[in-house]
């Protein structure tokens, strides 16, 4: 029998997880590539699937989020420590009643925004951390403040899992080849690494809001806002003019294809999500999503690639 698939270890706003089957029968993946870049890798769902049915010569990843590259660095190098730290955290946290379980999330919260688990001599538990607060507050959200401090509410969930030792065993066999990066997308393909012909960059921004109301998600100090979308779409289309082949996801808003209907070397398709159309959990519906391809044509038709064991 073989060993399971590594999964996403996180739960993460917009993650791809229940895409990949359409993006796979689209023929949205270029079928043949050299290296996988994922600039903003956030829960990575794509890449555990690029990685582990396409097997690329290389992957790079990268995030401007420090405390979540923080968290691949230590499943990658200290997974062991890591699960001691989260079975600790998972008992203690298991024992307590309802009341208890709260007022230990907002201790663990701000036990994680303490100046001292910003250093570098404690990541393991601070990863820790990260993936309880990430599985035990409210729909796994990422969220910052002005002074950069996680600050997403309590999630009352019944039983949440918070962890699997041997997924995390899985990715850090599956990342002991991966290059991991914590900046900005432009600065990683233009001068931490060259990108090359026939190198795969998938990108997965903040998305443009769909209505004019709506407001960008404060996932990182700073922000990504309205520049910082035109900024990436100039990036696609230098990187195709480069030889590389690029896809990127993003709302299907009326301003996101505006921005890219002037760019004859990018495509963009749409797609249907299931995604949250309110603040109820349990409130889901179909929304319009695109996906933005330069450097190759999808081939729905194509045999895709055995998943190789």
């Amino acid at each position: 029998m073989s060993k399971e698939k590594a999964k996403p270890f996180v739960k993460w706003a917009g993650g791809k997880r229940g895409l990949i089957d359409t993006y796979e029968e689209r023929g949205f993946f270029p079928f043949n590539f050299k290296r996988y870049f994922e600039p903003m890798v956030g829960g990575g769902a794509l890449f555990f699937h690029i990685a582990q049915k396409y097997k690329p010569d290389q992957c790079i990843l990268s995030d401007v989020n420090a405390d979540l590259i923080d968290v691949y660095r230590v499943i990658k190098i200290n997974c062991e420590e890591l699960i001691e730290e989260l079975t600790d955290l998972k008992i203690e946290y298991k024992s307590l009643g309802d009341e208890d379980q709260e007022e230990f999330y907002y201790e663990r919260r701000d036990e994680f925004n303490e100046k001292k688990l910003r250093d570098k001599d404690y990541p393991v538990r601070k990863a820790a951390l990260f993936i309880f607060l990430n599985k035990t507050c409210y729909n796994g959200l990422y969220r910052v403040n002005s002074k950069g401090e996680f600050n997403v509410p309590y999630g009352r969930y019944k039983n949440p899992g918070i962890f699997y030792p041997e997924n995390l065993r899985n990715i850090s066999e599956l990342l002991k080849n991966v290059e991991l990066y914590q900046m900005d997308f432009g600065e990683l393909l233009f001068n931490a690494k060259e990108v090359e012909e026939e190198d795969f960059i998938y990108f997965d921004p903040p998305y443009i809001p769909l209505s004019e109301t709506a407001d960008f998600t404060s996932y990182s100090e700073g922000g990504f806002d309205h520049e910082e979308q035109i900024r990436l779409a100039d990036t696609l289309d230098k990187l195709v003019k480069n030889g590389c082949y690029v896809m990127e996801s993003n709302s299907g808003s009326a301003v996101t294809k505006k921005i890219y209907e002037d760019y004859e070397r990018l495509d963009v398709y749409s797609v249907q999500a299931d995604r949250f159309i309110s603040c109820k959990g349990d409130d889901r519906g179909k929304v319009e999503e695109v996906v933005i391809i330069g450097g190759y044509q999808p081939e729905p038709e194509q045999k895709t690639l055995p998943i190789q064991e």
